[in-house]
This record gives C-alpha cells, structure tokens and sequence, in this order.
C-alpha cells in the first residue's frame, strides 16, 4: 500500500503553477471572446475583431510554454492577470478607434517578445543594478533628445512627447520611467544604511538633512524640466510621486513624505501661474461647466459615461463613447464605464491593484535582497499611481494627467515599458 503523503501523489510545485496559470489564462480567454463576439453581434462586423483575439490567444498560450521554461517557479497570477487586461483593451479599441486596434496587436507581440526575452536574460537582474549611472544618463540623453527633436505625430500642434522615423513613433518618457525606477532602486539598495539613520547628527546640525533634501530636490527639478519644456503634467506628476513614495519606504520618515508632497503643491502653484496647459487643466478640474462644449469636452463627456453606464453598463457595443476625443488612450476608463457599468470599472480597479499590491508583497518577501525589494516596490507603486492618475482624472477626482491606463489604453511604448516591468516582477517572483 503506498503511504506517502496525499499531496506527494500531485503534481510538483512547478507544475502546479503552470497549471494554475494555464486555467487562469483559459478563463481569460473565454472572456475575451466573449467579449469580440458580443461586439460582433452588436455592431455588426462581420467576424471584423476575431482576427485580434487569435493574436491574443497565440501571444497567450506563447508566452505561457516560454515562461514555463525560462521561470518554472515565478509567481502564476502575474501574465493571466495582464493579458486578460490586454485582451480586454484590445476589445475596447476596436470597439471605439478601429483604425487602432491593429497597431496595438502588433506592439502586443513585440511586447511579449521583449518579455520573453527578458525572462531569459543570463545574468538576470543584476547587470541593472551594475550599471545604474548608465540607465540614469540614458534616461536624461532621452529627454533632452525629446526636448530639443520631440515630434507629434498627430501634427505641429500639442505636446512634442515623441521621436519617430519614418512614421514609427516611440515615447522617450515611458523608457526614462522604467530607467529611473532602476537607478532609484540600486541607489536607495547602495545608500539605505545612511537613510537608516537619524535625521540630525550627533552635533544636530541641519547640515545632516542634504542627504534627504538633495535627492528630493533633484527629483522635483526633473520633474520641473518635463513639466516646463514638454508640458507633460502626467509624466511630471508621475515621476515625483514614485521618487517621493520609494524615498519614504527607504527612509521611513514622515518628514519626508510631508515635504515631497509641499513640494508637490508648490510645483503645481508655479505651474498655474507659468504653464497654461497645466492652468487649462486645473480650471477644467475645478468647474468644468462653465465651458463645457470646448476646454471641458473631453471630461464632461467622461463623467456623461460614467452616469449613463450605471451598474451594469450600456452593453457591449451600445453606448456612445466615442464622443469622447482621444477615448481609446486617455479616457479607456471612461468607456469602460459606459458600456461594462460600475461593475466593469470596479473590476479595472480590483484587477490593476492586485498588480500594484501583489508587487509590493513581493518587496516585503525580498527585503534581504535590497536592489530587488526596491525595484518590486517600484514597479508595484508604478503601476499603481499610474492607474490612479489616469482614472482619477476620467472621475474628474484630481486635474487630469494625461497617461495611459496600464495595458488597457492604446499606446506602444506604454505596453512594452509595462511587459518589461512585469518581466522583471516575474524574474524577482522566481527568486522569492
């Protein structure tokens, strides 16, 4: 009679964890053709988005096998989780910019390929670490090219936040974000024993405080820069509330979170004053009815989303979101709420903080490896200020930034820099 224990006559840990993603992605899979087909039989396309979903399906069921070889033991709910987003974006961007959905499918698979690759890297993470005063003059060589070459490729107008050749465009600020949270995580890994100590030496000078002021103030004149040259607020707001977060978890002090965030305040009093696209954004933030058909289009139109999706939605292919100008990126959210209801916007949310917090428990279970506790916080806090930012806008809860809602909206860069952050989540999830 074989007396071994119950769970020894189961599959091994590894696995139970390619089975366990392997369901989960199949569930995504079910939802996701769910979805295109109910948008086929609504608008009828005529079997127009299937095409998108077997690119889904093929990038799903890839990534999975390499995965499974390259990181047997990573952590399972991570890539279910992000491509049942992506399989949902790609839906929605059919749904409301056709035109669109294409190019998102093809950054979809040279995304996973850079995943992939990443996962597969020899030395792992470590080389990140190695060569952190590399990334952070890489970053800033990225954005003094955009300032003085940054295009726009819907014209000479708005914001030049790209460099592009022959109509390939890419956005310098998503790769500067991913290169900044490197070289933040190995400089706070290097000098957190320094902001392990006392604000005030021995000697109570004030002095002793420029370990924690100089790096705050270099942080907030950056953000200054993209705020002023690139009038990018999203960017901008993005880059200081990550910094000043991973400050605060290096250095525990409260002090500090209370300065990041008077600081944040006197960024934004300056900008009222200097920047008009930040002033424009403020007021519409504040009143948008007093010019709802011009200035305040796009956000009173979001919150009409909002209150006419209800709880369940309009349906798949039956609101009008497409009143919304640029809804396929910056306000995805808004026509999340219309056609899936408070039902589907509240699962945007559950979805995108599970990422945002399965990251920072993975930096709590690493903090003997300082480097990559740092790096999972920040990709975790990355994530989610990001998303914060972005829906909180489309509530009209804070003044509208402008960034993409991670894996949902339309945007190239935004999708690679993302699959790159959670390739590096997996690689840390293998190590725990």
């Amino acid at each position: 009679m074989n007396t071994r224990p119950i769970a020894l006559l189961f599959d091994d840990p590894e696995q139970a964890i390619n089975r366990r993603e392997r369901v989960l992605l199949v569930l995504a899979g079910l939802f996701t053709l769910t979805a295109h087909l109910t948008l086929i039989a609504a608008r009828h396309l005529e079997g127009g988005t299937l095409w998108l979903w077997g690119v889904w399906a093929l990038s799903a069921a890839g990534g999975h096998l390499s995965l499974s070889r390259a990181l047997p033991r990573r952590d399972p709910y991570f890539f279910p989780v992000v491509m049942f987003l992506v399989g949902w974006g790609l839906a929605i961007i059919h749904r409301v910019a056709p035109e669109f959905a294409g190019r998102q499918a093809f950054w979809l698979i040279i995304s996973l390929i850079a995943l992939i690759g990443v996962s597969r890297s020899p030395d792992h993470l470590r080389w990140l670490s190695r060569y952190r005063y590399v990334w952070l003059f890489s970053g800033l060589i990225l954005l003094a090219l955009t300032i003085i070459l940054g295009r726009n490729p819907a014209g000479d107008y708005g914001p030049r936040l790209w460099l592009g050749v022959d109509g390939i465009f890419f956005q310098p600020a998503e790769v500067l974000k991913l290169l900044l949270i490197v070289f933040i995580s190995s400089y706070f890994a290097q000098y957190r024993q320094m902001f392990a100590e006392p604000i005030f030496g021995a000697n109570g000078r004030i002095t002793d405080l420029l370990r924690y002021v100089a790096p705050l103030a270099l942080m907030w004149g950056l953000s200054m820069v993209i705020l002023v040259w690139q009038r990018d607020l999203g960017t901008a707001m993005l880059f200081f509330v990550v910094f000043l977060a991973m400050l605060y978890l290096a250095s525990g002090r409260l002090l500090i979170l209370i300065g990041g965030i008077g600081l944040i305040l006197g960024a934004g009093v300056l900008a009222y004053i200097g920047v008009d696209l930040v002033r424009a954004r403020i007021d519409v933030w504040l009143n948008p009815w007093l010019d709802p058909r011009n200035r305040s289009f796009q956000v009173v139109q979001s919150l009409m989303a909002f209150a006419s999706g209800g709880i369940w939605g309009q349906g798949i292919g039956q609101g009008s979101p497409t009143y919304i100008p640029v809804v396929h990126s910056d306000f995805i959210f808004a026509a999340v709420g219309e056609e899936w209801g408070l039902l589907g916007a509240l699962s945007v949310v559950v979805l995108l903080a599970f990422l945002a917090l399965r990251g920072l428990r993975l930096a709590i279970l690493l903090q003997a490896r300082p480097f990559r506790s740092y790096l999972a916080a920040g990709v975790g806090i990355t994530l989610g200020a990001q998303s914060l930012l972005i829906m909180g806008g489309a509530l009209r809860l804070i003044p509208l930034t402008g960034v993409t809602l991670p894996f949902l909206s339309y945007g190239g860069s935004s999708l690679l820099i993302s699959f790159l952050m959670i390739g590096m989540i997996l690689i840390l999830s293998e190590e725990v």
